[in-house]
């Protein structure tokens, strides 16, 4: 097997300075001012020889592995997997890759993954945090690991977190269906108490107590199968026929009601109108579009990697740092006036 050649090999056959291979290699050559034909000849000769750095005895010189992890509910949701492509677009420019999975909402799971980000030995973890890691979250901030939540927090816990505002999200919502005159308006949502769904609900019930109108909620299990979920939302509209319309609490619910609307050939907005947290690319093209509240997600992907990567280069002399951004209400024909 022929042997794996080194930089310092590279550096003496092109005749050139260690430093200045090492400069091309990590992405500096623009930065140290190495002129591109130089750069190029260097980058043509290691594909030849086919060099593979040593990332781990990098890692173990510098002290840092250049690896974030990150991990979210589920990597396939569109509002995740938008938010991980902007993230990695803005870590890839400052020398960092991301590492990224989905815990889909699981506590095991999550523990179990953030284990592995330990062993990995991230420089930073961006978390979407299952119910009940309290514990575990406050290990890795013991041992002086750089941790910032995303998406929901945990109030009892002194962290930094990028969240968006979800009480006032909702309320916008909920006001905007009765402002265009419906009464009977229903949430659906999940039975998790964690903070994004807890606050979703709160401006829900804020908006219409304000009003003096009742509510209506229904509660689903994440962990359901999606028929189980559809056909609770079909039971639900069924056993509630005097409804004008619906808040689902998440995209995914959106999703999973419009299937349940449209089993029971109830007309989107005629007989219920239709509003969702989080929007999706199924929302606008659906016939009638679905009005949503939609995430700022390249705020939301700026705010964690500038947070995490002054955490990383700046050590402990950072506080941490609580972002909250505002949500914008995207209005679609599904919440049209009220005839």
């Amino acid at each position: 097997m022929r042997k794996q050649p080194s930089i310092s090999d590279i550096a003496k056959k092109l005749n050139i300075s260690v430093t200045t291979v090492s400069f091309i290699l990590n992405g500096k050559a623009e930065e140290k001012r190495i002129s591109k034909t130089l750069t190029n000849k260097v980058l043509k000769y290691v594909g030849e020889v086919g060099y593979v750095a040593n990332h781990l005895a990098k890692s173990l010189r510098m002290g840092k592995t250049h690896i974030l992890g990150l991990l979210v509910e589920d990597i396939s949701n569109p509002f995740f997997a938008r938010v991980a492509g902007a993230m990695e677009d803005i870590a890839n420019k400052h020398g960092y890759r991301i590492f990224y999975c989905s815990s889909n909402n699981d506590t095991a799971k999550t523990k179990e993954l953030i284990k592995v980000f330990e062993e990995r030995q991230v420089d930073g973890y961006i978390i979407t945090p299952a119910e009940n890691i309290q514990d575990n979250i406050r290990s890795l901030l013991a041992n002086k690991n750089k941790v910032i939540l995303f998406d929901r927090f945990f109030p009892e816990i002194d962290t930094s977190y990028v969240v968006v505002d979800n009480e006032g999200g909702a309320y916008l919502a909920t006001k905007h269906l009765m402002d265009q005159g419906y009464k009977n308006i229903a949430f659906v949502t999940t039975y998790s108490s964690q903070t994004q769904m807890a606050g979703r609900l709160k401006g829900y019930e804020k908006a219409l107590k304000k009003n003096n109108l009742e509510q209506y909620i229904k509660r689903v299990d994440f962990n359901e199968n999606n028929e189980a979920i559809i056909g609770e939302i079909c039971s639900f509209f069924s056993s509630n026929t005097h409804l004008d319309a619906v808040f689902f609490a998440t995209n995914y619910l959106g999703i999973k009601g419009l299937e349940a609307i449209k089993r029971l050939r109830i007309r989107i907005p005629t007989e219920l109108a239709v509003v969702s947290f989080d929007d999706h690319d199924l929302f606008r093209l659906h016939s009638p579009s679905i009005t949503a509240v939609a995430q700022p997600i390249q705020k939301m992907s700026e705010s964690l990697i500038t947070i995490l990567l002054d955490k990383i280069e700046k050590g402990g002399l950072l506080q941490n740092q609580q972002v909250v951004v505002s949500p914008e209400l995207i209005i679609r024909e599904s919440s049209s006036a009220k005839a």
